[in-house]
């Protein structure tokens, strides 16, 4: 019988401001077996928000140390969309190009998150930002600290 896979929850969230302009992104790793938490964040000088919000899903999930299987947290439509709506299998197909035949934003951040992605078992949760769930504020607040911090 397959081992389990540890159990993760992962709260991300980005922040910029002006959009584009300076960044931040933070996450939150729960562990709930072992009740432990990790926080984690980072800023880019000249950036989007969109950029923020794929970081944020790319740092907590390079942080992991093995697979596990994981839901994600993100009140990013765009992150969570290219997935659970594979937008990410179109723009493959299609070169790395949208529907309109523009290239696809952010290319290279996609192909990373998808490699991390591709690692672990990823159930993606979207979360309405700024509605009151902690561990979502927590996230946004780690992202305008770091935002912050530059």
């Amino acid at each position: 019988m397959a081992k389990a896979l540890p159990q993760v929850k992962i709260y991300t969230d980005g922040a910029c401001s002006p959009n584009p302009g300076r960044g931040g992104w933070g996450a939150v790793l729960l562990y709930p077996a072992k009740d432990y938490r990790k926080e984690i964040s980072g800023g880019e000088l000249d950036t989007t928000n969109n950029r923020m919000e794929m970081m944020a899903a790319i740092e907590a999930l390079a942080a992991l140390k093995t697979r596990c299987h994981v839901d994600l947290y993100t009140d990013s439509k765009y992150v969570r969309n290219a997935f659970e709506k594979n937008w990410i299998g179109r723009w493959k197909k299609n070169g790395w190009r949208t529907a309109d035949k523009k290239p696809v934003k952010n290319e290279e951040l996609w192909r990373r998150l998808i490699d991390l992605v591709e690692g672990h078992e990823v159930a993606w949760h979207w979360v309405k930002g700024h509605a009151g769930d902690p561990e979502n504020e927590r996230a946004d607040q780690l992202a305008v600290e770091a935002r912050l911090a530059l």
